[in-house]
């Protein structure tokens, strides 16, 4: 499921998300029932998706999760578009905006730090990737972590199109690989049997229903057996994580690399640096 954010009204959702003006509190009669909050009604509504995901999401089900009815959170966010721009800036908080001081020119261990925090986040978040970023939310912890990437980038030198464009792979890059690791997390429960299970029952099946396979897919054939990966990392980091999802972050670990090889190559000239993809 695909959500496309700023779908409330573009003044009141900017307004909240900037807390360019502030709500009065709501009335509250005797007792020392709490009051509601902006603040409060986000962090109740990304609880139920870290825990539920977006399908559990809704007004009414914040509203109990706080003990309230849903109308009575309407005085501080307008509807659930509005809550979904302001829950998806608010996670944005947990990433650093800053990391620590490299060797002048090393400007690979920084994004390689930035990319490897931003994996975790999405993670802990799955729900985020399900918010489109066709249409950005245009909150100021979203903007903060862009701001990031772009001074990261800068600081290799390469001209500000090609910086442009580099922000747009890497987003997508760390983004595809935490959606792995997050499906991966998720499969077995969601479809009641385990990886081994699942793989061993296709493999018989494609074995006896195409026996031609490895003549009708060399390549891919050619780099199962090549390309195979090692039964756990040079490392040994995360040999105890299941093998989907040891496979995704392997795949991202190498990627990543590829990539910052390839802007390490535009950088001595070797490579595109416009984007017109002329050297």
């Amino acid at each position: 499921m695909v959500v496309f954010a700023g779908q409330g009204d573009a003044r009141r959702s900017l307004s909240l998300l900037w807390r360019a003006e502030v709500t009065a509190p709501p009335r509250v009669g005797p007792g020392p029932r709490p009051r509601l909050s902006v603040d409060a009604i986000v962090a109740a509504a990304v609880a139920i998706a870290d825990e539920e995901g977006m399908a559990a999401l809704s007004m009414r089900a914040v509203g109990e999760r706080l003990g309230r009815t849903a109308m009575a959170l309407y005085t501080h966010v307008p509807g659930k578009s509005e809550l979904l721009d302001l829950m998806y800036d608010a996670v944005h908080a947990e990433l650093p905006s800053a990391y620590p001081e490299s060797e002048p020119d090393d400007w690979r261990a920084p994004l390689t730090a930035w990319a490897g925090e931003v994996l975790e986040f999405y993670v802990r978040h799955p729900w985020v990737l399900q918010v489109s970023q066709a249409r950005p939310v245009l909150g100021p912890h979203e903007y903060a972590n862009l701001d990031t990437l772009v001074r990261l980038l800068g600081a290799t030198g390469l001209p500000a199109r090609t910086v442009r464009r580099l922000v747009g792979t890497l987003f997508p890059l760390v983004q595809g690989s935490a959606r792995t690791v997050a499906d991966a997390r998720r499969a077995a429960g969601a479809t009641g049997s385990s990886d081994e299970e699942w793989w061993a029952a296709r493999a018989a099946a494609l074995t006896e229903l195409v026996p031609d396979f490895a003549e009708r897919f060399p390549a891919v054939v050619g780099l199962e057996r090549e390309g195979a990966p090692e039964p756990y990392p040079e490392d040994g980091k995360g040999k105890d994580l299941p093998y989907p999802e040891r496979e995704a972050r392997e795949t991202f670990r190498v990627g990543l690399g590829v990539l910052l090889d390839g802007i390490d190559a535009a950088r001595a000239g070797q490579g595109p640096t416009t984007d017109t993809g002329r050297p």
